[in-house]
């Protein structure tokens, strides 16, 4: 090979050597940009410890929201830092998380205090970015408010809600969200027997802190089982899954019962229900209602 070759040859294998490295260089920059994180169960959980201390402390303008934040309590859309916000004066010790990794959304069941007076609260936050985008909230203050309102049963989470069952016991986040749907389900044709919900033979209800389905259930005749306790037929249900925590095996689902769920005339449920699921049965159900004027949409269909 002549000298110019050479040098030729050794100019060409240098430029190659230098865009090659160019192009690593350019490929690790891209790596190494920094990516959104999973907002974790420790992550959902304080954002929810967040919204609690701001309404307190009444000061919205300290949470971390993005520009165009939704906010609506009892179906209506507010502005962050109406409603409960103005009156909130103290949490209590009940607060039940449903925490949904996959989806980031946070639901929380708590009973707190508008001046002296307990109220019924249960809120879902949407995180995404390290920001609340949604905060879709309910507050029921007393019976006339809810129909049902016993505060005895919510001085501590239940024991079933509370619990993590075994990874082998979890059923696939499909399966829950199935498995949960018959409830609505059963609602429509007034039987959970027709519908074949799969209910454990010990499964309970709470409604607003009231036990009315399930072992000790003296409300009404036959509300001791669950599955086979009669309950009315109400053809115009509505429902939306708001979350599903894969972990403990809990899917909150928004519940409009629709025309004749009051019972006394006028009105319909709005209903957040949560269902705690496993080995391939629904074990309990704990929900808070509150009554809304008929045809009341949740604002978020």
């Amino acid at each position: 090979m002549s000298r110019k070759c050479m040098m030729n040859f050794i100019i060409i294998m240098l430029l190659a050597g230098i865009y090659g490295i160019s192009g690593c260089a350019e490929k690790e920059v891209q790596m190494a940009k920094p990516v959104n994180k999973v907002c974790d169960r420790e992550c959902l959980a304080g954002f929810v410890t967040k919204y609690l201390d701001a309404m307190i402390a009444h000061k919205p303008e300290s949470l971390p929201v993005a520009a165009g934040v939704r906010f609506t309590e009892d179906c209506k859309e507010m502005k962050l830092g109406q409603g409960l916000w103005e009156n909130i004066s103290r949490l209590t010790g009940y607060r039940r998380d449903i925490l949904d990794v996959r989806d980031g959304v946070a639901v929380s069941f708590l009973v707190v205090e508008e001046g002296q007076s307990p109220v019924l609260f249960v809120m879902r936050l949407k995180v995404d970015d390290r920001k609340i985008t949604e905060v879709e909230t309910t507050v029921v203050r007393n019976q006339k408010e809810g129909m049902l309102f016993n505060l005895q049963n919510l001085q501590t989470v239940s024991e079933a809600m509370a619990s993590f069952p075994a990874k082998e016991q979890l059923n696939s986040r499909e399966e829950a969200i199935r498995i949960a749907l018959t409830y609505p389900a059963g609602l429509k044709v007034g039987s959970f027997v027709k519908v074949d919900s799969p209910m454990a033979p010990d499964a309970y209800r709470y409604e607003n802190g009231q036990l009315m389905a399930g072992p000790g259930c003296t409300f009404f005749k036959g509300c001791e089982n669950m599955k086979t306790q009669l309950i009315p037929t109400l053809y115009g249900i509505t429902y939306r899954v708001i979350a599903v925590d894969e972990e403990s095996g809990v899917v909150a689902v928004r519940m409009n019962f629709g025309p004749g769920s009051t019972f006394q005339g006028g009105g319909e449920l709005d209903v957040w229900h949560s269902f705690k699921i496993y080995d391939g049965l629904i074990h309990a159900a704990e929900a808070y209602c509150e009554i809304v004027p008929s045809g009341t949409k949740s604002g978020w269909e």
